[in-house]
């Protein structure tokens, strides 16, 4: 449960990185969600990338919305700033932490639905922008936390648990964050932890708007035939006493693939994620090629995974805005109010 907190104690032995952390000093509260979810597998990369990147957990900001996803920064850098927003309005709450103190490193935590629905003019701002942050969303497809309704990403034709057909077409977050600006864009598997860690790892240290859709399946919900984000679940109901909900200790999926190369990873309920990873020659510096491969092996039913695109000079909202090196919440009161002079003086120049 998240009000029991981990023991303090370490073993002496741990290794320490640069900064003198162990990894478990980089790790939160017990996890309350289901057993098997992706999104353990998701803060388990994260604990680990920040422990090889040697962060001082008090310069990390994490930011979330709502949903299962968003839960999450609950079970990671538990000594790190946090702050959960409404639905779907982490990017702008991020965005107003990130112009007053840029000295902070960002995170952003969110999921299909917190980005893809109620969240997604702020998800389309935050990368057009360019805000200087890590944006993981924590893909499943379903609305885990509200018992299992489709998401905007959820695949057209999959079937909901009621046999419902779903006959929307899906959001890709990826291909918008390509188009929307993004400086760096990549996709993963909840399963693959030698990619993602170190595809974290590179947002984290990008200095633009870093993206990153890992796909991560719900072992509770997301369980119909044809879905690529799903696992298998039981569900018993007993009319006559209660409803009960039992969810099977289903074991992690894992794999490892090389580069170039597609592997079928089956799901518990027998479904099928064709994963491909990038070629070691592909060119992440090519915006539109980058768009056009990934369209061009999801005609074929793969899932692209890798780093999709960076620009190697990469810009954020603070030169576009041109701001003072000093964070603004470390500016005195003269500098940001220089009196009605000033103000005059700017008002006069846009005339």
């Amino acid at each position: 449960m998240t009000y029991l907190a981990k023991p303090r104690l370490h073993h002496p032995s741990l290794t320490l990185n640069k900064v003198g952390y162990t990894r478990r000093d980089y790790e939160g509260r017990i996890s309350t969600l289901c057993a098997g979810c992706g999104h353990d597998s998701i803060s388990a990369a994260i604990i680990q990338a920040c422990w090889e990147l040697d962060i001082e957990p008090h310069r990390v900001a994490k930011l979330s919305g709502i949903g299962c996803s968003s839960k999450t920064p609950d079970y990671f850098l538990g000594a790190s700033h946090g702050f959960n927003t409404v639905h779907g309005r982490m990017p702008s709450v991020l965005t107003g932490a990130n112009l007053a103190n840029r000295d902070l490193l960002y995170l952003g935590v969110s999921g299909d639905g917190d980005s893809a629905s109620i969240g997604l003019g702020q998800f389309a701002n935050a990368m057009r922008r360019g805000v200087n942050m890590a944006y993981i969303v924590e893909n499943n497809g379903v609305y885990g936390l509200t018992k299992g309704q489709f998401s905007a990403t959820a695949d057209q034709g999959s079937r909901s648990k009621k046999g419902v057909v779903n006959n929307d077409s899906p959001v890709d977050l990826v291909g918008l964050a390509l188009q929307l600006g993004a400086t760096y864009v990549a996709r993963s598997f909840s399963g693959d932890k030698e990619q993602l860690v170190p595809l974290i790892k590179g947002a984290l240290g990008h200095g633009g708007a870093a993206f990153i859709d890992v796909i991560s399946p719900c072992v509770t919900f997301n369980n119909h035939a044809g879905s690529t984000k799903s696992y298998d679940y039981v569900r018993q109901h007993n009319e006559a006493v209660s409803r009960i909900d039992f969810l099977p200790q289903h074991g992690e999926i894992t794999t490892q693939y090389a580069p170039g190369e597609v592997v079928e990873v089956q799901q518990h309920d027998g479904s099928l994620l064709r994963l491909r990873k990038l070629h070691t020659d592909y060119d992440p510096t090519d915006r539109h090629a980058a768009l056009s491969y990934m369209n061009l092996h999801q005609a074929r039913g793969e899932v692209v995974t890798g780093l999709l695109y960076i620009d190697p000079v990469a810009t954020d909202l603070h030169l576009a805005l041109n701001t003072s090196d000093t964070p603004l919440n470390a500016l005195g009161a003269e500098q940001l109010c220089p009196g009605s002079q000033i103000l005059e003086k700017i008002n006069a120049s846009l005339r």
